[in-house]
């Protein structure tokens, strides 16, 4: 007989890492439209650790947000929006997956990846896992490398385009500079110092300590801003704009987003990375993997039961890249064909 039940990591009230918990929850079984996967790997990031505690770094999230959420206890107790992992079961209605495909992709607000098994529909944004990555890579790759691709492609980053990514040392920005590096930028990267290392090796040709030089007193003129830091003053950023200059939150407070939409009184100068994730993208991203063009950015893979563990570092900002949960035991294995 299948078992019915599998682990997941759960909460059942908000607040801070400790909420967290392993429990045994009813496994999910796939509809005739949908698909049943192995999760491998599950991102922790800044999203899950704000919807955990239902804090929101871009405040005027936090109302509608709890609305969904669950207005005082959350509706789904498992947490979890980017996943990596195996198709081990399709609805009799699915074309375009078979069991055994690896994929990697996001649960969207069905959330659930921090479970050892997740069910979603057939056309949700999933795509064919990069081959040269493993599973925890994979995991890690759809929020960052969609988000910075998006803003990239909003400003038409070009070949000799001076870009700057304020937050550089972040899972966006990191991959915001492998992304303009391939499209022929030069890269500006600004964080804390000991991230500099680390911005460097993925292309940054100059580093700026925020701690140690305020990002809005610098004397050079950008074509391009990927603001990843909803703080930073957006007036004194547009002033870093050279000629035909553009700004892109990749973050934004709500007042930036009513300067970046098409009402009165805004600025066509400001955009925000907000087109969306969406299977092309990732079956692009992907390409690139394999192609060489971007390199994963894991800091760290943790098993499970050091999920705590796991939301304290993405809360505290102590990682240089992601950190990925191991929801499955093949989490950090490369395909045997990519090492062979």
């Amino acid at each position: 007989m299948a078992d019915l039940t599998m682990r997941a990591i759960t909460y059942d009230s908000y607040g801070g890492p400790e909420v967290l918990s392993i429990s045994e929850v009813e496994r999910p079984q796939p509809a005739d439209d949908q698909v049943s996967i192995r999760v491998q790997a599950a991102e922790a990031c800044k999203s899950d650790t704000e919807m955990r505690s239902c804090s929101f770094s871009a405040s005027w999230l936090s109302v509608p947000m709890r609305l969904v959420l669950g207005v005082r206890r959350p509706r789904r107790p498992v947490l979890g929006l980017y996943f990596a992992g195996v198709i081990e079961a399709v609805g009799s209605d699915v074309t375009g997956f078979e069991v055994g495909d690896e994929v990697y992709g996001t649960t969207g607000l069905r959330l659930g990846s921090y479970g050892e098994h997740l069910v979603l529909p057939a056309k949700a944004i999933m795509a064919p896992k990069p081959t040269s990555m493993t599973f925890a890579e994979a995991a890690a790759l759809p929020l960052g490398a969609c988000n910075a691709l998006n803003g990239l492609r909003r400003a038409e980053v070009g070949a000799g385009d001076k870009v700057l990514i304020n937050g550089a040392g972040g899972v966006i920005g990191a991959y915001g500079v492998q992304i303009a590096r391939m499209l022929g930028a030069e890269v500006t990267g600004v964080d804390a110092a000991h991230k500099e290392s680390f911005v460097r090796s993925m292309g940054a040709a100059t580093f700026v300590d925020y701690q140690a030089t305020a990002v809005t007193t610098l004397d050079e003129r950008y074509d391009v801003i990927l603001d990843m830091v909803p703080s930073t003053p957006i007036r004194r950023m547009l002033a870093l704009l050279g000629p035909d200059g553009r700004y892109v939150s990749g973050n934004p407070r709500f007042t930036t987003m009513l300067r970046a939409s098409r009402l009165p009184l805004t600025d066509d100068r400001i955009q925000t990375a907000t087109d969306g994730e969406s299977r092309a993208a990732f079956t692009e991203l992907a390409a690139m993997v394999d192609e060489g063009h971007l390199v994963g950015i894991v800091d760290r893979v943790l098993p499970m039961e050091q999920v705590a563990e796991a939301h304290r570092l993405v809360d505290t900002e102590q990682r240089l890249g992601a950190i990925v949960l191991a929801i499955g035991p093949d989490a950090e294995q490369r395909r045997a064909s990519t090492t062979t």
